[in-house]
Parts: C-alpha cells; sequence; structure tokens
C-alpha cells in the first residue's frame, strides 16, 4: 500500500520544475533592473492627486521561492498626503515590512521582485513610479526623498564604524557638493542634537555597542533624516525599546516630521502607537488591505473583523479581564492562498457568501473602506462591485 503524501508535500521533480520557471522569471525582471541609459519618460508620471507625497496603486510584491511563489502584497492600494502620518498595522507576516521595502526598492532579488502596480513619489519638480525607476535612479531617490528607520537599530550601524564615520557618510553620498569635512562633521553634531542627543560631541566619536538601546535608535533616526526627506518609513521604531524610551521616540518622530514637512509612513503592530501617532490607518492582512480610515473612523468604529479582533486583543486600562482576546485559528499557506475571503477560516461573523471570491472593496465614507462581505447589502456599490 502506497504511502499517503502528507498536506504541503512537494516532489524534487515538482520542486526542480518550480526552481526553473522562478530562474525564467526573475532573470527576466533583473534584465529589466539593470539596463542602462533608462529614457526618463520611462519611470516618470502624474500624481492622481497632487497632495500626496506617495501613492501606492494595486502594488504586487512576490517572492519566488523553490515551494512556489508566495504573494507578500497582494493588490496593496493606499495613498501618504503630505504633511500626514499613516499608520500601517497588522500581524507579523501580513506584508507590512515588504510593502515598505518595495517603497524603498530594497526587496532582496533575484527572489523578491515588484511584479506589477505603480508606486508613485512626488519629488517635486517630478513624479517617478518607483515600481520601474532604474537603480541609478533609486540611488539618488533613497536619502534624499525617501528614507527608512529600520526594526532594529544594532543591526542597521556597523558595529566596528564609529557613530560620526556613519553618519557622515550618508551626508557624504547624498550631499558633498561643496562641503568640507568639517561642515559634514558639524551637520552631523547638528542631527544628533535634533535628535535629543544631549553630548553629541562625545558620541560622535563613540562606537554602537557603547550606546543603550534608545540611544542607537536616535542615532538611527539621524540618519534617516540627514538630507530633509519628503517621506520617512518607520519599520516598528519602538519595538526592542522600553515604555518610556517608546514615547520619547515617537515624540521626537512627530515634532521632527513638523519641523521638516514631512509625510511618516509607521509601520508597527502596536495599535497604540497607531493611536498616538497615527492620521490615518491601514489595516493589512496576509497581504491585502482589509480596511482603511482615519484613525478615529478605525479606533470608534472598526468594521472588518479582523480589525475588530484586533481591537478586542489589545489590554484596556481601566477594564479587567481574565484573559484577553485571541483570534482563533492561522494564516493560510501563502503558497497555497484560498481562492474565497483570506480571514473566513479564523472569522466569527461569517455569511453564506463569504465562501465566494475574494470580496471587493467598498466605501463607508470619503476615507473609510474595507473588503467584507457583511457590508454589501447595505451598501450599492458593494452589491454592483460585488
Amino acid at each position: 500500500m502506497a504511502k499517503k503524501k502528507g498536506e504541503g508535500y512537494l516532489s524534487a521533480k515538482d520542486s526542480r520544475r518550480i526552481s526553473k520557471e522562478n530562474r525564467r522569471v526573475t532573470k527576466a525582471f533583473e534584465k529589466q533592473h539593470k539596463r542602462k541609459n533608462v529614457p526618463e519618460n520611462e519611470y516618470t508620471t502624474q500624481m492622481h492627486n497632487p497632495e500626496n507625497t506617495l501613492e501606492i496603486d494595486d502594488l504586487h510584491s512576490y517572492f519566488f521561492t523553490d515551494v512556489g511563489t508566495v504573494k507578500s502584497v497582494d493588490g496593496v492600494s493606499f495613498d501618504v498626503p503630505t504633511g500626514k502620518t499613516i499608520g500601517v498595522v497588522g500581524e507579523s507576516g501580513c506584508g507590512k515590512s515588504v510593502t515598505s521595502l518595495s517603497i524603498m526598492q530594497l526587496l532582496q532579488r533575484p527572489q523578491g521582485q515588484i511584479v506589477s502596480g505603480e508606486i508613485r513619489l512626488n519629488v517635486g519638480d517630478k513624479v517617478i513610479d518607483i515600481a520601474k525607476a532604474p537603480t541609478e535612479v533609486m540611488q539618488h531617490v533613497r536619502g534624499n526623498y525617501v528614507s527608512m528607520i529600520f526594526q532594529e537599530p544594532m543591526t542597521s550601524l556597523n558595529p566596528v564604524f564609529r557613530i560620526g564615520d556613519q553618519v557622515d557618510e550618508v551626508l557624504l553620498l547624498h550631499n558633498a557638493e561643496n562641503k568640507s569635512k568639517e561642515e559634514i562633521k558639524r551637520r552631523t553634531i547638528e542631527l544628533l542634537e535634533m535628535v535629543g542627543i544631549a553630548n553629541s560631541e562625545g558620541v560622535y566619536k563613540m562606537y554602537p555597542h557603547e550606546l543603550s538601546g534608545g540611544m542607537r535608535q536616535r542615532v538611527v533616526i539621524a540618519m534617516a533624516l540627514a538630507c530633509d526627506p519628503k517621506l520617512i518609513i518607520a519599520d516598528e521604531p519602538t519595538t526592542a525599546l522600553d515604555v518610556t524610551i517608546q514615547a520619547q521616540i515617537l515624540d521626537l518622530l512627530r515634532q521632527l516630521k513638523d519641523r521638516i514637512n514631512s509625510s511618516i509612513m509607521l509601520i508597527t503592530h502596536d495599535l497604540g502607537v497607531i493611536a498616538e501617532m497615527a492620521d490615518y490607518v491601514v489595516v493589512m492582512y496576509a497581504g491585502k488591505i482589509v480596511e482603511q480610515g482615519t484613525a478615529e473612523e478605525i479606533f470608534s468604529h472598526p468594521c472588518h473583523p479582523y480589525t475588530i479582533g484586533l481591537m478586542a486583543s489589545k489590554p484596556v486600562v481601566g477594564k479587567k479581564v481574565d484573559k484577553l482576546y485571541s483570534i482563533p485559528g492561522k494564516v493560510p499557506n501563502p503558497v497555497n492562498m484560498p481562492d474565497y475571503c483570506y480571514f473566513k477560516d479564523r472569522c466569527e461573523m461569517c455569511l453564506e457568501r463569504c465562501s465566494g471570491e475574494y470580496p471587493h472593496e467598498i466605501s463607508l465614507s470619503p476615507t473609510h473602506k474595507l473588503s467584507c462581505y457583511r457590508y454589501y447589502d447595505a451598501n450599492k456599490e458593494g452589491e454592483i462591485n460585488g
């Protein structure tokens, strides 16, 4: 009697076939990336709304692995208005960080690729579509117009170089025209003072291991702000910090955003941070946006069952409970996603039609949108789309 293969079993033959197909697909993408002297009209475009700094439109970012294609970001669309903070929230593995890496064009290639969609960035005199921009253009965009504060400062800083040398390097790469070493050092010390480091002259000469976690995070923020970027992407900037330092870092980000008139895209799974910082909230689940709206709409009137579950799972001051709520079940296999609503198998508010195709996005207000069959009957547009 033949032994039954377990779920997810992949034969060597299938694995070779997938690898061969992946090489063919990624080779085509890499060929596009590595082109030289690409005409500007191929990667410039127009903003749909001039008041936005960034517009993400139907973005698909995939990872081509030996066991299949992982659709980490699968049709994501949202805007980042100028001078505002957008909070992107969701559990681990929902596609938050991959979205931010796509904006920076820092996906691990050749396996990770932006497959389709547009990422329109307003750089002032023109609008660049990052999804189509060649590598040499992105080297100018990163730092000057978009910068990123990474999750763990100890892995972002090089342990064998002094703090001053690392911040100087950012200024030398992006802003070195007609500037002497003394001017660059002066600017670095200014940046360290701007992010609340009192002993900036001393810290300039220190190594990363000589600083605390909060101080290292401040240095990373100083590096991100070195060129006054239009968009700051903060990928869980307070995860490794204690509560008091976390509050200081968030206050610092808010003040600096206003000082240089930039926008912030704040990625976190901490709803408390989002409530304090964000003007708009985007809720992601399994590579898709399930709900988005203003912070007041999302926190006062959460509508998607996943958002409601997230809200119920956080502790509330003054409310005593024996056990915090936990969303049941687990996220579907990213290589083999279902053809119905991805949250259906974990949802406690299911309808009969939830077994149909993935629900289209409907609007409850000009700013509040979600993808859920529960609101289709109350929304004529949803009935037409669905």
